[in-house]
């Protein structure tokens, strides 16, 4: 797996496959970095009957034809979960589990972003909040920590933990967290009750827009683009449910070749 490439596309469904073949088809290396295919919601769709030529479609019979068109043509994938994203030099660094890689043009098809932090996530990130256990579990051996475990691969993280012999509380339900704490997280309340704890994982599937990639302007909890799906920083693009409703494949679609076109332009331009 390369560890760069022209384009980064950051999203797996089918706004994030049609910018990576529209970019594929102007020559540009392409890595496509996503969760598994099973956590998406077309994936679990029995039926697709809004996508012209593909009616009675399950979602995973037509998620599976335009994956493997797209690595028929030479896209690359890779399937974790990404934790930041940033501008650097001529281009973005993006941090994906414990490994870093590299793009000149960025393209966001996240899909629907999760839009509200945890009270008590935002002030204390970096001070006991995580959101990658193979990355920050060995500064937690021995320790006990809480594991939100909202994402795939989270209950395999928290078996990490585990190993590290950190004395892990998983929750995996949606409902009420607070994470407490001066200087350090010291505690998680968890529906009203109360748990000493020295670490938090927090594993969504998808960031928060302002923890994955800060300073990109918002509409609410959608990205803000242009026509040509250009966001508020120069070179990153974006595609999808991301930006907006309708929350349709055929909307998906369009837009992941406009922000290919988009961003194919840019790196030549520069």
């Amino acid at each position: 797996m390369p560890n760069s490439a022209d384009i980064i596309v950051i999203g797996g469904g089918p706004a994030g496959l049609s910018a990576a073949m529209t970019a594929r088809n102007r020559a540009k290396s392409v890595l496509v970095i996503s969760n598994p295919a099973e956590a998406s919601g077309l994936y679990k769709a029995e039926a697709v009957d809004n996508y012209p030529g593909f009616r009675g479609a399950s979602g995973a019979d037509l998620h599976g034809a335009m994956l493997r068109h797209a690595l028929d043509m030479g896209v690359e994938l890779l399937t974790k979960r990404v934790i930041s994203a940033m501008p650097s030099g001529n281009g973005f660094f993006v941090s994906a589990g414990t490994d870093i890689y590299e793009c000149r043009a960025l393209i966001l098809a996240t899909g629907v972003v999760q839009s509200s932090a945890y009270p008590g996530e935002k002030e204390l990130l970096g001070r006991g909040v995580s959101y990658c256990a193979t990355c920050d579990g060995m500064l937690y051996r021995g320790k006990k920590v809480a594991v939100i475990g909202l994402s795939a691969d989270a209950e395999e993280e928290a078996e990490f933990l585990r190993s590290l012999g950190c004395q892990v509380l998983y929750f995996n339900k949606p409902q009420k967290y607070q994470i407490m704490g001066k200087d350090r997280v010291e505690a998680i309340s968890v529906a009203g009750e109360e748990h000493p704890v020295e670490g938090v994982f927090i594993l969504r599937n998808t960031l928060a827009m302002s923890s994955l990639l800060p300073g990109v302007e918002m509409e609410g909890s959608h990205i803000k683009v242009g026509r040509d799906m250009s966001t508020s920083i120069p070179g990153v693009f974006a595609a999808g449910d991301c930006t907006g409703r309708p929350y349709q494949i055929a909307k998906a679609v369009g837009e992941g070749n406009v922000a290919a076109l988009s961003a194919v332009s840019w790196i030549d331009r520069k």
